[in-house]
């Protein structure tokens, strides 16, 4: 999967503020976010864990970009511990993580905005609904497109993309995951109500910028 962080710091980077760390799987376009406070290479190694312990199967692979809060000793020595590859883009290619890049807006910014945010009350707030909600909504009512074949003709490029798909199908369709992982999803699917999770996701938002206006 490749992963990311996005900064929730208004009109300035000065000072602690919150990030979102953000995991895009490849394969079924999953997403799984956790948010800290700064971008220390502990915190994120917290939330990196985190993310782990949600994913529906094995975490196989990181590649993020050259930022110091993944490409540092503490990530790498925990992730040759956990047998998990850890790669990295190149400098200033962000193409080279297009996957994630794309979700840094539709899973994260869409719902977060570009609001300031700074305070732990508001991060455990953006980790409940992070944990709970979103990811619910997101990964199994939200369809993804997948581009399969791109061509040039002259100056312009053509794409072409699959059949829009939830992460929750995609899963099903993928042939590495097991059955019993297949089954527990979509059990979890079938108890799901998207208007009740829309409710939820728009309560705990309203609380986040509460804190954060009076911040």
């Amino acid at each position: 999967g490749e992963i990311d962080t996005v900064v929730h710091c208004g009109s300035t980077l000065l000072g602690d503020m919150a990030y979102t760390v953000n995991y895009t799987d490849i394969t079924t376009t999953w997403s799984e976010c956790a948010a800290q406070l700064n971008k220390g290479q502990r915190r994120t190694l917290t939330s990196v864990k985190n993310i782990r312990q949600r994913l529906p199967w094995p975490l196989l692979g990181l590649d993020p970009d050259t930022g110091s809060e993944f490409v540092n000793w503490h990530c790498k020595a925990w992730c040759d511990a956990e047998g998990i590859a850890l790669t990295r883009s190149r400098p200033n290619h962000k193409n080279d993580n297009a996957h994630v890049e794309q979700k840094n807006y539709t899973v994260v910014r869409k719902v977060m905005g570009y609001t300031r945010i700074e305070t732990e009350a508001a991060i455990a707030l953006m980790n409940e609904l992070y944990a709970g909600p979103w990811r619910l909504f997101v990964n199994f009512f939200q369809p993804t497109m997948k581009c399969v074949e791109k061509k040039r003709i002259g100056s312009r490029y053509i794409r072409q993309y699959d059949v829009p798909q939830t992460p929750y199908q995609r899963a099903l369709a993928d042939e590495r995951i097991s059955d019993e992982v297949k089954a527990e999803l979509t059990a979890l699917k079938e108890a799901l109500n998207p208007l009740v999770l829309r409710k939820e996701i728009d309560t705990l938002v309203g609380k986040i910028f509460n804190i954060a206006r009076r911040g």
